[in-house]
């Protein structure tokens, strides 16, 4: 009986322990094996991408916080966490199909406030950004002390008592001693409204065949295109690039290399009125195209009516008898000495090498001038990269996209950004506009796409950005890295408090 007993007791203690024993594997995997996982989730994301360790990150803003209190021993532990990390992001970088990962940033009056780079540049280490392009002048405004602004525009910060300071200089420094490659974006050929408003710049705009400029057709009314063949608008934007070159910036990227972008049906370019071809210094080269009396008389009459007729032709034919053909820049017609050709046979060939020759010599307006603002940075080392639409350069039809940006002419001396932002709710369209880029970039040409998006998460139905790089990997071998618009997309709380001064 007693054994009897001894059994049961032994029975019941052994089925009580295995339930215990149970509960405490139920209770391990609960609590235990997950904070694991997340754990073995954040260390995959720091060595794929290259982030900062959460860790690491919050320790070296607690040495940030603690240094701007006047805490030295914080002031050097921060200053040598902050090298280290940005040693450690080169080291990842060299690693990485990526080499570079870059965003784009703009300041604000804001970031006058002790600390405020420092936070922006440490947040852009901790992402794995090694480079950063800071918006150096747009909106017709330039990131340059107000007592040390030689050029036409008004300065971003204009607060009583920061005459002096240097936005763009301190966000290359602190840039730069992290270990980062510091740019300096600018608007080209949109010099914003404050520059519309001066006079003796008026003859500078950009003008259409409808007597409008691009205040008429371009939504915002801080858009304001100059043309490009003008000796003043070339004049003003070439000392605002030494100024910005002053700065000792790692490489300049020149934005708006276009013309305005319309809608509707007026964003298809199909007649010569719609060009941006009538403001005086255009007209001037354009004219200078001609290459006999004909040819010259033809111009004028073409860009005066939008159009020639059979009776223009014949006109031209009986005012200079002794000229054969009309002859301008790029037109060599085979001439058959005993043809005699009537001025209505004429009159279509004559029309549509007028309209080539008028769409070839507003584009080439924009590479002469992308070509001048790079010169200068260029003579010092310094890189240049042109930003543009992917689909800015196409032809639809017999007409063309209005922006005409014939970014397929762009020297290979320079990056090229397109900026790939089609929105289809997958990767596979941003691809194929990368993909077109990639197929007419001349060889040696650096290629770096321009995603919008955030982490982790989709967006205004785009893919995220650990998505958008994955669908560009099999073109590994033929870009250079990405650039990710924009620090306002990737920090939004943080861009509000620092644009409106809540910290």
């Amino acid at each position: 009986m007693l054994k009897s007993s001894l059994k049961v007791a032994k029975s019941t203690k052994s089925k009580k322990s295995k339930l215990l024993w149970q509960r405490l594997l139920a209770f391990a995997l609960c609590c235990t094996l997950v904070p694991v996982f997340a754990h073995k989730t954040a260390d995959a994301e720091v060595t794929s991408y290259c982030h900062t360790s959460p860790v690491e990150a919050k320790e070296k803003e607690s040495l940030r916080l603690q240094a701007l209190k006047g805490n030295k021993q914080a002031q050097a532990r921060y200053k040598q966490l902050a090298q280290k990390h940005g040693q450690k992001l080169q080291q990842c970088r060299n690693g990485h199909w990526l080499k570079t990962q870059a965003i784009w940033l703009r300041l604000y009056p804001c970031d006058l406030q002790p600390g405020a780079i420092d936070q922006i540049m440490d947040r852009l280490v901790n992402r794995g950004y090694s480079h950063v392009y800071v918006e150096y002048f747009y909106d017709g405004q330039v990131l340059l002390p107000s007592a040390n602004n030689p050029t036409v525009w008004p300065s971003i910060i204009r607060a009583r008592g920061a005459e002096k300071v240097d936005l763009l200089s301190q966000a290359i420094q602190r840039g730069q001693a992290r270990g980062l490659k510091v740019y300096a974006w600018m608007y080209t050929m949109n010099f914003g409204y404050n520059y519309a408003t001066i006079a003796s710049k008026e003859p500078a705009i950009a003008r259409n065949g409808k007597g409008q400029t691009s205040l008429y057709v371009v939504d915002g009314s801080s858009q304001v295109f100059v043309d490009p063949y003008s000796k003043i608008a070339q004049k003003d934007y070439y000392q605002m690039v030494l100024e910005g070159l002053r700065r000792r910036p790692d490489g300049m990227l020149f934005d708006y290399v276009r013309y305005p972008r319309q809608t509707g049906q007026d964003s298809i370019a199909t007649k010569v009125t719609d060009l941006w071809l009538y403001s005086q210094a255009t007209q001037q080269a354009l004219f200078k195209r001609s290459q006999n009396y004909k040819g010259l008389d033809l111009m004028r009459r073409f860009l005066g009516k939008g159009f020639i007729t059979a009776a223009d032709v014949q006109d031209v034919d009986k005012i200079y008898p002794q000229e054969r053909e009309p002859l301008w820049q790029g037109r060599n017609p085979a001439i058959d000495a005993s043809a005699i050709v009537p001025p209505e046979l004429k009159q279509p060939q004559l029309q549509m090498d007028l309209w080539q020759l008028a769409v070839a010599h507003a584009m080439q307006g924009i590479l002469d001038f992308v070509n001048l603002a790079a010169y200068p940075a260029q003579q010092q080392g310094v890189s240049t990269g042109a930003v543009f639409f992917p689909g800015g350069n196409q032809k639809v039809g017999q007409g063309y996209d209005s922006r005409l940006q014939p970014w397929d002419r762009f020297p290979n001396t320079m990056e090229w950004h397109p900026m790939s932002y089609a929105n289809c709710g997958r990767t596979n369209c941003i691809a194929q506009e990368v993909e077109r880029v990639l197929s007419m970039a001349p060889p040696g040409t650096r290629v770096i796409p321009a995603l919008a998006g955030t982490w982790g998460k989709s967006v205004s139905n785009r893919p995220s950005l650990e998505a958008q790089m994955q669908a560009l990997k099999p073109f590994a071998s033929r870009i250079q890295g990405v650039s990710h618009f924009a620090y306002s997309w990737q920090f939004p709380e943080h861009d509000g408090d620092r644009k409106f001064c809540r910290n």
